[in-house]
């Protein structure tokens, strides 16, 4: 009567042809639980999964836990009861390579047969504070790094421009004849203008316009004496 009166609705479909409490209990456990052999391919379902467990690189101590405690609590209500001291061993083991040094602590101070379950969470979450708080403040100084870094490759692409205009500005001075010395012209070899027709390549005194005016100048001259 208890166990009747003490179930759902849906459940009382399943016992509700059962004749006695131990018929009652029987169906109930083979619907909740499954037979021997469907009970025993759990275990050993959960068990690969427990073995094969491991914490995930962006994964917080809290929510490996509880990941965790879920596979170990439903061992244990199939039977599978599994040693403190093995859980322990199985949490540090299953901890990211970032835990070596905290692990290696642990291990070497010899209290695992003693350490509870919830005394290594908390140290552990402890140690994982400390470890976020260390990075927060290591943070500043990377961005900073790579600031200064950046500014340096944006210095050295600028010198790279200078040098390949330098280059350029180089290649145009030997071809147009050189930088004109001091006191000579302002204009490169090769494009002074003469002032007397305009054309380059000669001063004034060599221009051929200015012999023939001369020329013509003497023999005028000559002319007239005579």
């Amino acid at each position: 009567m208890i166990l009747v009166c003490g179930i759902g609705p849906d459940e009382y479909n399943r016992i509700s042809a059962c004749q006695s409490a131990k018929e009652i209990w029987e169906a109930l456990q083979t619907a909740h639980e499954g037979t021997t052999q469907v009970k025993q391919s759990k275990i050993d379902m959960l068990t690969t999964e427990c073995e094969l467990f491991r914490m995930k690189d962006d994964e917080s101590i809290q929510d490996m836990h509880t990941r965790f405690t879920s596979i170990i609590n439903e061992l244990h209500s199939l039977g599978e009861i599994i040693p403190r001291n093995k859980i322990v061993r199985k949490i540090l083991s299953v901890l990211p390579g970032s835990w070596e040094s905290k692990v290696n602590a642990i291990t070497e101070a010899k209290v695992l047969q003693k350490l509870t379950i919830d005394e290594l969470i908390g140290n552990m979450k402890t140690y994982e504070m400390m470890k976020k708080k260390d990075h927060e403040r290591k943070e500043p100084k990377k961005e900073k790094n790579m600031i200064l870094k950046a500014n340096n490759n944006n210095s050295s692409g600028e010198d790279a421009n200078i040098a390949y205009l330098t280059k350029r500005f180089q290649k145009m001075v030997h071809k147009n004849g050189g930088i004109p010395k001091r006191g000579s012209s302002s204009k490169p070899r090769g494009y002074d203008l003469c002032h007397k027709c305009g054309k380059p390549g000669h001063f004034i005194k060599n221009c051929p316009l200015l012999k023939q005016d001369m020329y013509k100048h003497n023999t005028n001259k000559a002319v007239k004496r005579k």
